[in-house]
């Protein structure tokens, strides 16, 4: 079902308004939308409370895949055609034919290493996928780990000790890796190397920093434009939190350039359109509880 809501101001924190024309909303009964993706025509995203993977035509959602217990987070093609999507759940790597059909899972590295909470992916340049396990819990433990799935199917784990990683995204000059550490409120990058490895960990944005700690900030799925300015979702804790429903943009510096505001509390993953003039944000309005329910809207890019 979709609606269009009356223009609503796209508004910024020691950066200049922007306004957006309209919100649309393409699915007003999403359960916990998360971890987009453009491909071929159409948005693929995941209901992580329906175990589903969602395709969007343009005219309508339908369910393009579904697996009990997997719990998916998100969903990218790879260069070979099919889908992954991160099995959070059940702690593996799902994988899809180009048409839907269920192919056995990743389960572990080439080293045995388990995927515990797997979260999201990002593409390279070289036909491999990064892609982040968020660890056992929240919080203190800093148990994360961030794995690259190469061309020829070789999984091998990057880095370690992540504090609850979540999104993640390729520079696009395909240098920098930047990864989000939701429960430290900040962004982490790396350097990435000819072989794919990842080194010179360092902080990039601390999102408390950035709002100048108006309270604490959840940041969760980040993507990168052609221009090299990154979105970065959120998942606040509370409906009524100073920036809930915010998408913060900033620069290759961690300047903020702008923001994009929703009327959904949750934002915690979005996607563009093929020419960028459009985000698809997948947000929450019920940030706490099964069913996790939300909508997913497009919104536009200015």
């Amino acid at each position: 079902m979709r609606h269009v809501l009356p223009g609503l101001l796209v508004i910024a924190s020691a950066a200049p308004c922007v306004r957006a024309d309209a919100v649309e909303v393409l699915n007003d009964d999403a359960h916990f939308a998360e971890g987009p993706v453009w491909y071929h025509g159409k948005l693929y995203y995941v209901e992580y409370d329906r175990n589903s993977v969602i395709t969007w035509d343009g005219v309508k959602n339908a369910v393009f895949w579904s697996k009990p217990g997997c719990g998916p987070s998100a969903v990218i093609a790879t260069a070979r055609g099919e889908f992954l999507t991160t099995c959070y759940d059940s702690g593996t790597i799902g994988r899809i034919s180009a048409d839907g059909e269920d192919l056995p899972p990743y389960s572990h590295d080439k080293d045995g290493n388990s995927f515990v909470g797997p979260n999201d992916f990002a593409p390279d340049h070289h036909g491999g996928i990064y892609f982040t396990c968020s660890g056992t819990a929240p919080g203190p433990k800093v148990d994360g780990k961030i794995f690259y799935l190469a061309p020829d199917g070789t999984i091998s784990q990057e880095a370690t000790a992540v504090h609850s990683a979540n999104g993640i995204v390729v520079s696009n000059d395909g240098k920098t890796l930047y990864a989000i550490e939701t429960e430290a409120h900040r962004l982490i990058q790396f350097k990435i190397g000819p072989d794919a490895s990842l080194s010179d960990r360092q902080v990039f944005l601390n999102l408390d920093e950035l709002t100048h700690h108006v309270g604490h900030v959840y940041p969760d799925g980040v993507k990168i434009d052609s221009r090299g300015h990154l979105y970065v979702g959120q998942n606040p804790r509370d409906v009524h939190a100073a920036f809930a429903g915010t998408i913060f943009v900033v620069d290759a510096a961690g300047k903020l350039l702008r923001t994009l505001k929703l009327p959904s509390p949750g934002v915690p993953n979005l996607a563009f359109s093929p020419d960028e003039k459009t985000v698809y944000v997948m947000a929450l309005d019920q940030l706490d509880k099964s069913p996790y329910r939300g909508k997913v809207y497009a919104i536009a890019n200015r």
